[in-house]
């Protein structure tokens, strides 16, 4: 009889211990939400959509509005799907996060917008403010040596991005050719400052170690420079010091698109 009983307790905890990671299992997945934007399906979790209070998501989530469902049963929303990728992450992360090279800010301004997320639509129009801003200003980088400042180049140009560009070519052969020596030279937001130059009767050499190992000539990085910025499209405006009478013989460089 005590054998008979002691089954028949086991059998109804075991009962009651599935019963209950049934419930716990059934509400995990009516937790998890998934969505047709465009067609474009997201899966998340409720309260991720529910972040914000008055927020489009959260008002489908809490019947406050209306939303038509696709043919498997998902919400289906008639916006950019691919754009609601930010949409989310922003939901996720709490802070606007774009990638490098983001052009979209008008589009992605006006599906916040839609949404009703006016903390992400501030933030898109903050940032595609500062992005105007920074293409109208001209920006530079200095190449230059740290013992003698008239030996060097600077490159002009009303676009961040050539600048950038630029910058990381120097750099990455910078660095191939230093062997392990990475103090020899520093960068800076704007300026690449080798520890010193030399010049040699084929021109000025960015020096890396004492056995006069170098990068390229000043006169082939201008060259370099200037086709870089004729396959992007720019064009050079002019030499800010022509008075050596050569542009690949000038101590700057300005391009323009």
């Amino acid at each position: 009889m005590e054998r008979k009983a002691s089954r028949r307790e086991n059998e109804c905890e075991e009962k009651t211990s599935n019963s209950e990671s049934s419930e716990l299992d059934k509400d995990y997945k009516i937790s998890l939400i998934t969505l047709n934007v465009g067609g474009y399906l997201y899966i998340t979790q409720k309260q991720t959509l529910t972040k914000y209070p008055d927020s489009f998501l959260e008002g489908i989530i809490n019947g406050r509005i209306m939303c038509p469902f696709d043919a498997d049963g998902h919400y289906f929303i008639d916006r950019d799907g691919l754009l609601f990728r930010h949409i989310l992450n922003f939901l996720r992360n709490g802070e606007l996060l774009l990638p490098e090279g983001f052009r979209e800010n008008q589009l992605l301004a006006q599906e916040a917008e839609f949404f009703q997320l006016k903390v992400l639509s501030e933030a898109v129009k903050s940032r595609w403010e500062k992005e105007q801003l920074a293409s109208r200003e001209t920006t530079f980088l200095e190449i230059t040596d740290s013992h003698d400042r008239s030996q060097g180049l600077r490159i002009f140009c009303n676009a961040p991005e050539f600048i950038a560009k630029i910058k990381s070519r120097i750099v990455l052969v910078s660095k191939s050719r230093l062997d392990g020596f990475p103090e020899e030279f520093s960068v800076s937001s704007n300026i690449i400052q080798f520890k010193y130059f030399i010049k040699s009767e084929n021109g000025t050499r960015l020096v890396l170690k004492e056995d006069n190992t170098f990068v390229c000539t000043l006169e082939t990085l201008k060259f370099e420079a200037i086709m870089t910025a004729l396959k992007c499209g720019f064009r050079l405006l002019t030499s800010l010091d022509c008075s050596r009478g050569s542009i690949v013989h000038s101590d700057a460089l300005h391009f323009i698109k």
